[in-house]
This record gives C-alpha cells, sequence and structure tokens, in this order.
C-alpha cells in the first residue's frame, strides 16, 4: 500500500484504494512477490501513466530510495568518492546510458564513455588501459557492469584518484544536466554570462544561459531561482553572428519567426561554442528529435552492432577460409594418394616390362640354339650325303651304308618330332604373350578409363590439377608407346616362328631329298651272269627291311 500510494503521488495518477484491496482478496496470506505484484502494477499504475504529466526526477528519487538502501554499499567511514546525490545521479546516467533489456546493464564502451564525460568536465585525461584491466578482472554478467558494479568501481577510486570531491561532484552534475534534462550549453563559471539586449528599453542586461533542444532560458543567476525568460526554439530559427557595435563586442542574434534576441559573449571562442550549441538544438528540432543524447546512444548502439556483426561476418569468414583450408588438404592428400598410386602402377609395368623382356630374350635365345642345331643337322646331312656318295660306288659296302642311313633318317625324324614339339612351345609362348598383351591392353584400357573419370570429377577444380592430367597423359602416351613396342616384339616373334617353319619345311625337304637319292641307290645293277643272280639275292634279302623303312618314313 505505501509503495502503490507514493507511485500514485510521483506518477500524479489518483489513488484508488480499493482496487488495491479487491486485487488482492483472494490472495492476501503472506507477503507479496515481485512477479505477484507485477500485474497490478502494469494495469493500474503504469497503464494510467501519461507522458509529460510527471516530473520524471521525482519518480527516479523514489526507485533510488526504494533499490539504494539495500543494494548500494557506500563507505562506512564516510571516504566515498561521491556523496550521496552524485550516486544518484550516476544511477540516473547509468539507467539512460544501458541496454534496454531486463536486467539492466551497461556495456563496457558506455562506461568508457561516461567516465570520459565526466573526466573531460574536470580536464582531466581518462586512464584507458586501467580501465580495460578493471573490466577484465570485474565478473560481468550478461555483457556489460550492473548500477551497483559500476557505483562501487567509481567509489574504488581508481580513475578518480587526486580529484577533491568538490570537482566531482560539479563534473557530474554538468553531465547529468547534459544527458539527462538535456541542457545542450550552459555558462561554467561568472566569466562565461552572456549578455542580452531587451527588446522595450534597449539596454543590454547580463543573464545566466541554459539551452535545451526546445528553448533557450536565460536567469538572473546561475542558481536558476529567478527566470527571466525563454526562447522557443523551433526548424524555422536561425543563428547569425553580428558585427561589434554599441560598445559590445562578440555578437550574434537568434532569430525566430516572431523576434530576433542579440547577444554578447566574453570572447570569441565563447561566441563559437554557443553558436555551435544553437545551430545543433535547430538541427534537433528540425529531424524532429527530442534529445540529442537518445540519438548518440542509438548511434552508438548501431555503432556497436556493426562492429560486432563485421567480427561476425570476419568470423565467419575464417572459418569458411579454414574449411578451405582443410578441404584443399585433404584434396591434397588425395592428390598424393593417386600419385603414389601412378607410381605403383608405372613400378608394376616397369616389372612386367622387364619380365616380358626377359622371357623375349629366352625365348630368343632357345631359338638361336634350335637354330644352331638345325645349322648342325643340316651340315651333318651334307656330309652324310658325301659319305652315301662314296657307298655308293662300292656295292659290297651298300647295305652297311643303308643302315647307316636309316639309322640317321630315325634321327632326322626325331629332330623333325623335336622341331615340331618347338614349334608347339613357340606358339603356346606366342598365345602366352597374345593373353598378356590383351592384360595389359584390359589394364591400359582401364587406366584410361580412369583417367578419364578423374579429368571429369576434377574438371571443376583448380588450374593446379591441370598438370596431373598433362602427367597422366604422358604416362597414357608412355604406355601406348610400350603396347606398340610389345606389338612389334610380337611381330618379331612372329617372324622367328615363320623362319623356324621355313626351316622346318628345309628340314621336311631335305629328309625327301634324302629317300629320293636312297630309292635312287637301291635300284638293282644292271643283269650279268651268276653275279646278278648272286646281288639280287642279296637285294631280295634286304627288301623287307627297306619296306619297314618306308613305313617309318610316311
Amino acid at each position: 500500500q505505501v509503495l502503490s500510494h507514493n507511485l500514485y503521488t510521483v506518477l500524479c495518477i489518483p489513488h484508488d484504494p480499493v482496487a488495491l484491496e479487491e486485487h488482492f482478496r483472494d490472495d492476501d496470506d503472506g507477503p507479496v512477490s515481485s512477479q505477484g505484484y507485477m500485474p497490478y502494477l502494469n494495469k493500474y499504475i503504469l497503464d494510467k501513466v501519461e507522458e509529460g504529466a510527471f516530473v520524471k526526477e521525482n519518480f527516479d528519487e523514489l526507485c533510488w530510495t526504494l533499490t539504494a538502501k539495500k543494494n548500494y554499499k557506500p563507505d562506512r567511514n564516510g571516504n566515498s568518492v561521491v556523496s550521496h546525490q552524485d550516486a544518484f545521479k550516476l544511477w540516473c546516467l547509468f539507467n539512460f546510458l544501458s541496454e534496454d533489456k531486463y536486467p539492466l546493464v551497461m556495456v563496457p564502451d558506455e562506461v568508457e564513455y561516461l567516465l570520459k564525460k565526466i573526466c573531460t568536465a574536470m580536464n582531466v585525461e581518462l586512464n584507458s588501459c586501467e580501465l580495460e584491466d578493471f573490466l577484465s578482472q570485474e565478473p560481468q554478467g550478461q555483457g556489460g557492469l550492473t548500477v551497483w558494479q559500476f557505483l562501487d568501481m567509481v567509489n574504488s577510486g581508481r580513475f578518480l584518484r587526486g580529484i577533491e570531491q568538490e570537482a566531482i561532484s560539479m563534473a557530474v552534475e554538468e553531465v547529468y544536466q547534459e544527458i539527462i534534462e538535456d541542457v545542450l550549453k550552459q555558462a561554467r563559471s561568472s566569466h562565461g554570462y552572456l549578455w542580452k539586449k531587451g527588446q522595450l528599453r534597449r539596454n543590454w542586461s547580463e543573464r545566466w544561459f541554459m539551452l535545451k533542444p526546445s528553448a533557450l532560458s536565460y536567469y538572473m543567476s546561475e542558481e536558476r531561482k529567478e527566470k527571466k525568460g525563454s526562447i522557443t526554439l523551433d526548424k524555422h530559427c536561425c543563428v547569425e553572428v553580428l558585427p561589434d557595435r554599441d560598445g559590445k563586442r562578440c555578437m550574434f542574434c537568434v532569430k525566430t519567426s516572431s523576434r530576433t534576441y542579440e547577444m554578447s559573449a566574453s570572447d570569441t571562442r565563447q561566441r563559437q561554442e554557443w553558436t555551435l550549441a544553437i545551430q545543433t538544438a535547430i538541427r534537433l528540432q528540425a529531424e524532429g528529435k527530442k534529445s540529442l543524447h537518445k540519438d548518440l546512444k542509438q548511434k552508438r548502439r548501431e555503432q556497436r552492432e556493426q562492429r560486432e556483426q563485421r567480427k561476425a561476418a570476419k568470423e565467419e569468414e575464417t572459418q569458411r577460409l579454414k574449411q578451405l583450408q582443410e578441404e584443399k588438404e585433404r584434396k591434397l592428400q588425395e592428390l598424393e594418394l593417386l600419385k603414389e598410386a601412378q607410381r605403383q602402377a608405372e613400378i608394376l609395368l616397369q616389372e612386367e616390362e622387364q619380365r616380358r623382356r626377359q622371357q623375349h630374350e629366352e625365348m630368343q635365345r632357345t631359338l638361336e640354339i634350335q637354330l644352331r642345331e638345325a645349322e648342325q643337322a643340316r651340315a651333318s646331312m651334307q656330309a652324310e650325303m658325301v659319305l652315301k656318295e662314296a657307298e655308293a660306288e662300292r656295292q659290297r659296302k651298300r647295305i652297311l651304308e643303308l643302315e647307316d642311313m636309316q639309322e640317321r633318317l630315325q634321327e632326322a625324324l626325331q629332330q623333325e618330332v623335336k622341331a615340331r614339339q618347338d614349334e608347339e612351345a613357340v606358339r603356346y609362348a606366342q598365345a602366352r604373350l597374345l593373353a598378356e598383351e590383351e592384360e595389359k591392353l584390359k589394364q591400359l584400357m582401364k587406366l584410361k578409363e580412369e583417367q578419364e573419370e578423374y579429368i571429369i570429377r576434377t574438371q571443376m577444380e583448380k588450374q593446379v590439377l591441370k598438370q596431373e592430367m598433362e602427367n597422366k597423359n604422358k604416362c597414357l602416351e608412355e604406355a601406348q608407346k610400350q603396347l606398340e613396342e610389345v606389338r612389334v616384339n610380337r611381330q618379331r616373334v612372329d617372324q622367328d616362328v615363320m623362319a623356324a617353319q621355313r626351316k622346318l619345311r628345309q628340314a621336311s625337304t631335305n629328309v625327301k631329298h634324302w629317300n629320293v637319292q636312297m630309292n635312287r641307290l637301291m635300284h638293282p645293277i644292271g643283269p650279268g651272269d651268276k653275279r646278278t643272280n648272286v646281288s639280287g639275292g642279296v637285294f631280295a634279302g634286304y627288301q623287307p627291311l627297306l619296306s619297314r623303312r618306308d613305313s617309318s618314313l610316311k
């Protein structure tokens, strides 16, 4: 009831005790919590508040009274840096500069801004490094300081060390008037009074001026007890600098739609400060803004949000670059694996080529040996032919020569059989080479297909992979060259086989020639007397042996 009554009083709302009793009629056991009081506060008090119908400073003092006794802890020995009234003003400044969300906190940028304003009012420079150290050590909830942490920080004396309390109080009052009361400009000392020219008597009077966004007020003294008048400012007003006259210097005037106010400053700097401040107030009126610092606060908040967005974008870009780097490393690893697989394939291909070359050399050596044996056989056969011609002259030794010739013919047949077996072995080797060639061709086609797939898969990658494709093309060309060499080797082996077949046919021709010669030698000698019969009997005895020889030759 006391709280509600005070809120009704400071907010200038008609008090309604009956509504309070009816609202809490069903819940009158024990104390009322904050959650239980909020519906009544919103419905019967805050919803009835009219803007401009109450004095905000009185409302702030009530809220300060309700919260400071429990939460504000000044020095018990009276050694606090700021007085109780200055702490209240700092509390109001905190509420103005805090973020628009509950619980109220002031971000570090706003804390630094407020402390810089206070130090600037005292012509003292703020130690930003010490402030950053303090903020880094102080636990911050929701991204900033609470009002009680802020007051404890000010009372700690770390940033206002060696400054008198009266100077601090004056600086806090000046910042309070500038930010809370929207005072854009006012005289700071007796030397800062302005001279104003009257409208009726046209005389000059010294007045103490105070500028707000909506009006320029002037008083008899800086205590502001006796207000002498006010100049209402709007977007149609303007301020101009005037030349010196009437014994006054540093003159300027404020023109409204109804009147022109002439004033004189003590020096040029003061005149420039006042003209700039009045132009700022007129600009705020033209833009429809009631408070300069609310606009500045919003701009600072937007700048912080933009910085955070840029920081988030930078972090996102960093993360994306990191992912791209990881993807690049992964692709490089895959490329190294492919290169290693290609090297292994080349090694296997070289080993296979070496093995095939060795087989080819071994086969060539075998064929050379067979060729030498055939030449030796031909030379021996020629020698036998010479012997047989010699034996034909002597008939007594004809049978022995024929038997010897039969044995030699059997050996020739065995050699022919052996040659045919060698031919079959060569054909088997040729078939195996053809199978190996077909297998290598399949492997080559498979490598070609893998290369084509890899080319299609890597067409969208970077230009760096083109070198790999060129290397694979080179490898393909080398493999094709090797295939051509294999084909040439196969043709050469085919030619060797054909040469061996020709030699075999030559040997068969020689055998047939020997048969003809033997048949010619076995014709009986011309008829005579008894010798003829004897020789005929002798040849008749060897006739079965010759028939068996013919059958074996066939």
